[in-house]
C-alpha cells in the first residue's frame, strides 16, 4: 500500500541520520518539519520533507496509485514504543485495589498470597485461547492510543506449564497482531509459595527446566529478574542471567523499585538492555550507569498507581543518562497501557520537557527493546508506524491535554489501521 500524508501541521521526530537512543541534553530535541509531507511505500517510511518541496520529491511523483490522507491541522507521530508490559494475563485484580486504598503495601499484599501469586493461580486455570483472546483486545486499545511496539514478559505463570503456556500465547499475538511485539521470559517474578523456604530450588528449576525449554521452542527474545527486596537476590540473578546467556538470551531487568536492591549493577554487569523501575536510584547507581550500554527505564504508572517515590528521572538526564518511560501494563500495580498517560506523567511526576517526554516514550522505548534501528522516530527505511492526531495547537499539547485520546488514525507497517 501507498500512502501519502499530506499538508501535515508537523512531523515530529524526523531523523536525517538515526540515532539509535538520545542521552542527557540531547534528549530536550526533538526535530520537526512544519507543513509536511510523509510518504510510505511498502510498509516503510520512504520520504518526507516540507510541502513546499513535494513537488520536486522523485519518489512521491513516481509513486502512481497513492491513497492521500490530508493532514491539515494535524500533526504525525512515529508510534509510541511500550517497552515493559505483563499483558497476558488471566484475569484483573480489582479486589487487590481497595485492599490499596485501605492502606495495604504492595509487599503485604504479595505476603498474603495476593499480587504476582494471586495471578499464577488463575494462569493455571485458564486456556490459551482465552489468554489470546483477551491480550488481543488489550493490544488493540494501546493500539487506538498510539502504541505501535510493544513487550510483554511472562512471569505469571511460575511452573514451566504455565511460563509455556504464556510464552506460547505471546508467540501467537506475534504472528496475528499487526503491533511490533517482543517476548521476555520472566520466570524469575516471585518466589512460589511452595519453594518459600528453599528459595534456592526454585531459581533451580528456571536455570535447568524453564530456561532450556524456552530455547528449545524460541519462545523468548529476552530473559528477565525482578532482583529486589523480598524477590530475587543479586546471587539469583547473577546465576539465572549466566544461565540465560548460554541459550543467548539478553537481560531486561526489574531493579530497585522495593529498595537499593544491587539490580542495576548486575544488569550493566550482564550488559542489560534495559533496568527497569528504578525508584531507589542514587549516585552510585547513576555512575554505574554512565558509559553503559544499559536503557534506564522508568514505569510512571506502577509509581503512581502504588503511591511510591519517584524515580530520579530528572537526575538521571541532568547526568548525561538516556530515559526511557514505558507503562508496565499489568492487573497489579499498573493497570493501564495508555502511553500518552505516560508521557503525560513524564511532565507532571518527573518534570521532563515535552520534548524529553517524547524521546522517552519513542526513540528510547525502541532502544529498550532492541528496535531502534527500525522504530521511534520518522527516518527513511524505518517500518512505517505513525499516528496522526486530532487537530492539536503543537507538540506540548500532547502531554498538557491528559485524559482524553488524541489520536485519530493510526498506520502500522505501512497500513491504516
Amino acid at each position: 500500500m501507498k500512502i501519502l500524508i499530506s499538508n501535515i501541521k508537523e512531523l515530529v521526530q524526523t531523523e536525517q541520520k538515526p540515532k539509535l537512543k538520545v542521552s542527557g541534553k540531547d534528549m530536550s530535541k526533538v526535530d520537526s518539519i512544519s507543513q509536511a509531507y510523509l510518504y510510505i511505500e511498502n510498509g516503510k517510511i520512504a520520504d518526507f520533507g516540507k510541502m513546499a518541496d513535494i513537488e520536486t520529491s522523485k519518489k512521491v511523483q513516481a509513486a502512481g496509485d497513492t491513497f492521500e490522507i490530508d493532514a491539515t491541522g494535524k500533526m504525525v507521530f512515529p508510534s509510541f514504543c511500550d517497552s515493559h508490559t505483563h499483558l497476558v494475563y488471566p484475569t484483573s485484580r480489582e479486589v487487590e485495589y481497595i485492599d490499596k486504598i485501605k492502606g495495604l503495601s504492595y509487599e503485604e499484599i504479595a505476603k498474603r498470597g495476593g499480587g504476582i501469586l494471586n495471578s499464577a493461580r488463575k494462569m493455571q486455570e485458564i486456556s490459551e485461547d482465552e489468554l489470546f483472546d483477551s491480550a488481543m483486545d488489550r493490544l488493540k486499545e494501546i493500539m487506538d492510543y498510539g502504541t505501535g511496539a510493544v513487550e510483554i514478559k511472562s512471569g505469571y505463570g511460575l511452573t514451566p506449564e504455565s511460563e509455556l503456556k504464556m510464552l506460547r500465547v505471546i508467540k501467537k499475538l506475534k504472528q496475528h497482531s499487526p503491533l511490533t511485539i517482543v517476548s521476555t521470559f520472566l520466570g524469575a517474578h516471585a518466589i512460589p509459595p511452595e519453594f518459600k523456604s528453599n528459595q534456592e530450588e526454585y531459581v533451580d528449576l528456571i536455570i535447568n527446566e524453564m530456561i532450556p525449554q524456552v530455547a528449545a521452542e524460541e519462545l523468548a527474545d529476552y530473559i528477565d529478574v525482578f532482583c529486589d527486596r523480598g524477590f530475587f537476590t543479586v546471587e539469583d540473578t547473577d546465576r539465572i542471567l549466566n544461565a540465560g546467556m548460554k541459550y543467548g538470551l539478553r537481560p531486561k531487568i526489574h531493579a530497585n523499585e522495593l529498595d537499593y536492591s544491587g539490580g542495576i549493577q548486575v544488569g550493566v554487569k550482564y550488559n542489560a538492555l534495559s533496568v527497569d523501575h528504578l525508584e531507589f536510584t542514587g549516585k552510585e547507581e547513576i555512575e554505574t550507569l554512565l558509559g553503559s550500554e544499559t536503557m534506564p527505564t522508568v514505569l510512571p504508572g506502577a509509581a503512581f498507581f502504588l503511591n511510591m517515590k519517584y524515580a530520579p528521572a530528572r537526575e538521571m538526564i541532568d547526568a548525561g543518562l538516556p530515559v526511557a518511560m514505558a507503562s508496565d501494563f499489568n492487573p497489579g500495580s499498573s493497570p493501564s497501557g495508555n502511553m500518552q498517560l505516560i508521557l503525560s506523567m513524564a511532565s507532571i511526576l518527573y518534570k521532563l520537557t515535552p520534548e524529553e517526554g517524547i524521546n522517552a516514550t519513542t526513540i528510547n522505548t525502541a532502544y529498550a527493546m532492541g528496535l531502534s534501528e527500525e522504530l521511534g522516530s520518522i527516518a527513511i527505511g524505518k517500518k512505517a508506524n505513525v499516528f496522526i492526531t486530532a487537530r492539536i495547537p503543537g507538540l506540548a499539547f500532547m502531554p498538557y491535554y491528559y485524559g482524553v485520546n488524541k489520536v485519530e488514525r493510526v498506520i502500522l507497517n505501512g497500513e491504516l489501521r
